[in-house]
């Protein structure tokens, strides 16, 4: 798990450089605003609709394979950037830093629900997570001091990204234990009675564990609308958290009247919050108040949209941002936690029952900024904070639905086990 978290520490560190990097080398290529918006939003339009194969692959070549190769192609992407000169080879390489990142979220999830830790597996994605937040605010602080000191060479810049990027791949390839794979494959051969000849008699399946190709057909069969379910609230939360998404520097500036200085000090205390409140949440989500959590995140929501409209000001935006921010360290531990859970139900297909919950998150990030543009441009921002409160809302109670539901599915699982 330690050779994990430094992998997202270390890959977040390179890509933060990259992400403040890389929209100003894209504008001194000559690319619009528009054209610069739609890079830095592809990646993400690949990755949703590679992800579910991704998934697949995954599950069949196996997870660390799959994460080493991730990693690997993520570090050539900085590589890449070194030589780009046109906008098209731009394009390019963020396309493969989708489909990197559509592989590599799956298999990462999957490692961490294998090897995080029955007892402590919200806490395992807590730091995970923690750590990615973290490291992406000093890759960005670094960027910038050093454009600012190589007077904007960006190709050295990049260059520093690419040798970052290497070290998580050492890191993985070194560390990182292979599948827990190996006794379903046992379970299923012992299952099968001794050939004609064999001095060995049949070996007996324990009691209480059936081979895996009994087990996971109806299990699959049935959790498919548990899938269904957790991939649509993986949408909503994420969707509603990331409406802010791009949007809040405009609002901080243009609506309460901040300088860019104060918003930056805003978002340095967001960061700090975050490393505090992200463990935090994944050692209450681990110890059984898994939905106080998850109503951290709504409620995180909720107040920071009330707050923006009340007190347009440094102290109120600081408040609002924190709340928020916090809501995010309280829900990618808890949100681990049940992408673990729900993909137990057919562990060999584990990455690609993550890929889809995974799916509907990508899916959230990108509509939220676009439907909240949309309000805010139609009818203000008070209709559009307005409307992201009763999303929250909304969603709150459908999480606890879900909660139900899941407890109930699990009743006659464990029934049947006993």
């Amino acid at each position: 798990m330690l050779a994990i978290v430094a992998e997202g520490f270390l890959s977040r560190l390179s890509f933060g450089i990259i992400s403040l990097a890389l929209p100003l080398y894209a504008h001194r290529l000559g690319l619009s605003l528009f054209e610069i918006g739609m890079l830095m939003t592809l990646n993400q339009a690949v990755a949703m609709a590679l992800k579910p194969v991704m998934g697949w692959v995954a599950d069949r070549v196996g997870l660390k394979r799959s994460f080493t190769a991730a990693i690997f192609f993520r570090s050539l992407i900085a590589l890449c950037l070194v030589v780009a000169q046109s906008p098209w080879q731009l394009y390019g390489i963020k396309s493969i830093h989708g489909a990197s990142k559509a592989l590599r979220d799956p298999a990462a999830n999957a490692l961490i629900a294998e090897q995080g830790g029955k007892k402590a597996i919200a806490s395992a994605f807590a730091w995970y997570h923690t750590a990615k937040i973290v490291a992406g605010s000093m890759g960005k602080a670094l960027a910038g001091i050093l454009l600012t000191l190589t007077a904007s060479n960006f190709s050295l810049v990049f260059n520093i990204a690419f040798l970052l990027s290497l070290l998580p791949l050492y890191s993985v390839a070194r560390y990182v234990k292979s599948d827990r794979r190996s006794g379903h494959k046992s379970i299923h051969d012992s299952a099968r009675p001794a050939r004609a000849g064999s001095k060995a008699g049949p070996v007996s399946v324990p009691a209480k564990v059936a081979p895996p190709n009994i087990i996971e057909p109806s299990v699959s069969a049935s959790s498919k609308g548990v899938i269904l379910s957790f991939s649509i609230l993986s949408f909503a939360i994420n969707g509603t958290a990331e409406m802010l998404r791009g949007l809040f520097p405009i609002l901080a500036t243009e609506y309460a009247g901040l300088n860019e200085a104060e918003t930056g000090l805003i978002y340095t205390a967001s960061t700090m919050i975050v490393l505090v409140s992200g463990p935090i949440f994944g050692w209450l989500s681990d110890h059984g108040r898994q939905e106080l959590v998850l109503l951290v995140r709504s409620l995180g929501n909720i107040l920071s949209s009330i707050v923006y409209i009340l007190a347009p000001d440094l102290a109120g935006f600081m408040v609002g941002k924190l709340a928020d921010d916090a809501g995010k360290g309280a829900f990618r531990p808890a949100w681990g936690a049940l992408m673990t859970h729900v993909s137990s139900f057919a562990p060999r297909r584990r990455a690609q029952t993550m890929s889809w919950m995974l799916l509907g998150e990508d899916a959230g990030a990108i509509a939220g900024p676009v439907l909240a543009g949309l309000l805010w441009s139609t009818w203000g921002l008070s209709v559009m904070l307005g409307v992201r409160v009763l999303l929250a809302i909304a969603t709150e109670a459908y999480t606890i639905y879900l909660s139900r539901s899941i407890a109930a599915f699990d009743r006659p699982k464990a029934a049947s086990n006993r």
